[in-house]
């Protein structure tokens, strides 16, 4: 039996919904001879089962076992043509896309001059909506045709197509490098998380002033911008400077609301950059303007005039409730929050075949803080136990290793000591092998390793030396870090000053906001 999350024909057929099935089955029977089509059998099949299941498929005699992948070929190309035919998916790139072959079918056919009549068009809408990269396609297409039906506007004509040849070249290439820069930046941030030495920081910085190309902003179009917008965020994020990604997350964002076209025409990129903002303005702790930036987001998201598709309700779905959780962490409102965990386990559940393994955790992770939060230990262990168990999290080791610190502190808060000697030295092993024992990790486990010699009455001034000791490191440029994905330091004030720790977030919070 294959996997259903394996199966590509099995998962296609069961993200459409209701509507996009009826069309598929009046586009199948636009023509009576495909009614009992073997094809439109496997569909019908296949959307009734619940699991993939071949077996069965063989069993009812659709279709002999040689002739099952031919015909899962098929059905899954016919799929394709049918929802390409759906006037939800009809955006601007399909409908220039669709343009471009008619015109090539007007060429091959020699009817020169509709082809160009279509071209020149399409062109012009191309450009209006910064896909340059049809755009140059189109010229390129026109430059053939030019050589074959000759007018004698030819010689102004063959300068006028050069012209945007070259223009729109330089654009497609600074493009490509500002996006290549962009997404080499992102693999880091995914496999290392944050640079951890001068060494590493003198890494990214070479690497970035050396893939950075030489641009004038006023020749930048919309799409150069926002690549451009996305690398100096990235690099950011790899140094530590939450200001600067606070910086070039709200140009990212202002330069849609300065294009609000663009934000139909590029619905993920805008849903990406209004998270980076958020993200920024929860690591910088400006509450106020995470709060308006969030519920702006919500609003936009469910208006009529926001695209809708299961990509988008996916990606929606991850940066609203991420946010969300991390609102009640600025202010220390853990309890408030637990609503949301119902949400996210069922919108985990709903959307898993569009989620990356990477963002689950990431989810997992949060409401593992959410309950810590709140006190309730054992369940924020169960939680962090889905990060620690998964083998397939090849992603941000730096989520694993404070997945791990943040057990041993859980384990100890719940009584559980007898659960921690073992815990301490399989985290010690793994951050060993990680070779990502840094100190305030380092301070944390000698700690917790001598938890079991102290006394009670000497608990709170070992707590206050503790205290002391990562005070230090609470701005240090590659020691910070540890503070982004657990809160030590409110921690141990609830210790110090025998508060719960939302208390001492929510004080701090109201300091903060004053």
């Amino acid at each position: 039996m294959t996997n259903a999350h394996k199966d590509a024909l099995f998962v296609l057929v069961k993200s459409l919904s209701k509507s996009e099935k009826r069309q598929f089955k009046l586009y199948v029977g636009r023509l009576g001879v495909n009614t009992d089509a073997k094809f439109l059998a496997l569909f019908n099949l296949l959307d009734k089962i619940k699991v993939y299941d071949e077996k069965l498929i063989l069993e009812n005699g659709i279709v002999k076992k040689a002739q099952l992948s031919n015909l899962k070929a098929h059905l899954y190309r016919q799929i394709l043509v049918s929802l390409r035919l759906n006037p939800v998916n009809q955006n601007i790139r399909v409908q220039l896309r669709e343009q471009l072959d008619f015109a090539t079918i007007l060429y091959q056919k020699g009817l020169y001059k509709q082809s160009l009549k279509i071209l020149d068009k399409t062109k012009l809408t191309a450009i209006e909506n910064e896909e340059k990269n049809v755009a140059y396609e189109i010229v390129e297409l026109e430059k053939v045709i030019e050589t074959q039906y000759i007018t004698r506007s030819i010689p102004d004509r063959a300068d006028e197509l050069t012209e945007q040849a070259k223009e729109l070249s330089r654009q497609n290439v600074t493009t490509s490098k500002l996006s290549n820069l962009a997404i080499q930046l992102y693999g880091q941030m995914l496999k290392i998380g944050y640079v951890r030495s001068d060494e590493d920081f003198k890494r990214v910085k070479v690497y970035f002033d050396n893939h950075l190309p030489k641009i004038k902003m006023k020749e930048l179009g919309f799409r150069e911008k926002l690549w451009l917008y996305k690398a100096h965020l990235w690099y950011s994020f790899l140094t530590q400077d939450f200001l600067s990604c606070y910086k070039y997350s709200s140009k990212w964002v202002d330069l849609f609301y300065e294009n609000k076209m663009m934000i139909s025409l590029n619905p993920v990129f805008f849903l990406k950059g209004n998270h980076y903002l958020l993200e920024s303005l929860f690591y910088v702790r400006y509450s106020s303007q995470f709060k308006e930036t969030l519920e702006k987001l919500e609003e936009i998201v469910v208006s009529k005039d926001f695209p809708t598709n299961d990509n988008l309700t996916s990606l929606a779905f991850i940066y609203i409730n991420s946010n969300k959780l991390n609102l009640h962490f600025m202010e220390g409102t853990f309890d408030k929050g637990e609503y949301l965990v119902k949400i996210v386990e069922y919108g985990i559940s709903k959307h898993r075949d569009r989620i990356d393994e990477h963002h689950i955790m990431v989810l997992y992770y949060k409401i593992a803080c959410l309950y810590f939060g709140m006190g309730n230990n054992k369940m924020c262990i169960q939680y962090l136990k889905r990060i620690i168990n998964n083998k397939n999290l090849k992603m941000r080791e730096d989520l694993m290793c404070f997945s791990r610190v943040l057990s041993l502190i859980a384990h100890y808060e719940a009584g559980m000591d007898y659960h921690l000697e073992v815990q301490l030295k399989s985290t010690y092993k793994f951050l060993l092998k990680m070779n990502d024992l840094h100190a305030v990790q380092k301070e944390m486990i000698k700690f917790l390793r001598r938890l079991g010699d102290i006394y009670p009455h000497e608990l709170p001034n070992e707590f206050n030396k503790l205290y002391i000791e990562l005070k230090k490191y609470e701005d240090h440029p590659y020691e910070k870090r540890a503070f982004l994905y657990l809160d030590i330091l409110s921690w141990l004030e609830s210790h110090l000053h025998n508060k719960p720790v939302a208390q001492v977030i929510r004080e701090k919070a109201a300091v903060i906001t004053r």
